[in-house]
């Protein structure tokens, strides 16, 4: 097992293949639908994401983007197409794909070092591989507060405690769901700097959904904007900036108003 303080970074993460998906919803579970009508969420989706690299999504608030973030963990099964990772197809939850949500789901009768433990406890690995534990906090820089409990954190810190929960189990695709709505302003500002450090130094893929333009540029690689539901593929951005990056970059503020022209929003800009 390969340590995640000491991963050489970019050699570990998946290779993921999203290949003609497409994903429909019972009627039932969507208000105001037609009984007996499926609602299609997803159309004949493509999408790779190269071993350790880092891609957002964006588009139209439900138009599917968490959806396919679902479907690539392996929470649900596509109603039609294909999704591999390292080739092999995704059938199930499995502890090298993690998804980090928007709420950290502390539980608070447990300490920070417990409940970041949790993943190791559930397979059964805690005894021989406490050490994890440890190392997943200092990565995200929450060693001292090792035996605090969830309601003497702040957002930023109890979010950071979610990350490190992810890493403790190693994995090789961190699924990240608006990880960072939630945080007030200059919070997520330096949480977008830390999660690009952390993504950087453990070596794992990435894929995110935001709704924050600046956010997915300012982290990702490439930026996919979807259409409206049913979700397609409008257009990719590819962001070759080097890291770290400086958010008054001209090729940021390009890459804005393209990003915000295709999300219908251009003449804001």
């Amino acid at each position: 097992m390969v340590s995640i303080a000491t991963a050489e970074p970019r050699q570990r993460g998946a290779r993921i293949d999203v290949e003609q998906v497409s994903h429909w919803f019972a009627q039932r579970a969507v208000a105001g639908a037609k009984a007996g009508q499926a609602l299609q969420v997803i159309d004949g989706l493509d999408l790779s994401i190269a071993p350790g690299e880092f891609v957002a999504l964006l588009g139209p608030s439900g138009c599917g983007k968490s959806t396919l973030l679902r479907l690539v963990a392996g929470l649900e099964p596509a109603s039609r197409g294909t999704l591999r990772q390292d080739g092999a197809p995704i059938a199930e939850p499995d502890p090298s794909r993690i998804v980090v949500f928007q709420d950290p789901t502390l539980y608070p009768w447990r300490t920070v070092w417990d409940n970041v433990a949790l993943g190791l406890q559930a397979r059964g690995l805690l005894r021989r591989e406490r050490h994890r534990v440890d190392e997943a906090l200092a990565l995200v820089g929450l060693a001292p507060f090792a035996r605090a409990f969830p309601h003497e954190l702040s957002g930023g810190m109890a979010q950071r405690v979610a990350l490190a929960r992810a890493l403790v189990n190693d994995p090789r695709l961190l699924v990240l769901d608006e990880p960072l709505g939630k945080l007030d302003s200059l919070t997520r500002l330096a949480m977008q700097t830390e999660l690009v450090q952390l993504w950087q130094r453990a070596g794992f893929s990435a894929l995110l959904v935001t709704h924050d333009v600046e956010e997915a540029l300012f982290m990702a690689q490439r930026v996919v904007v979807f259409t409206e539901r049913p979700a397609r593929v409008r257009e990719v951005l590819v962001n070759d900036l080097p890291y770290p990056r400086h958010r008054g970059d001209a090729r940021l503020a390009e890459l804005r108003r393209r990003a915000l022209a295709l999300l219908g929003l251009g003449d804001s800009w």
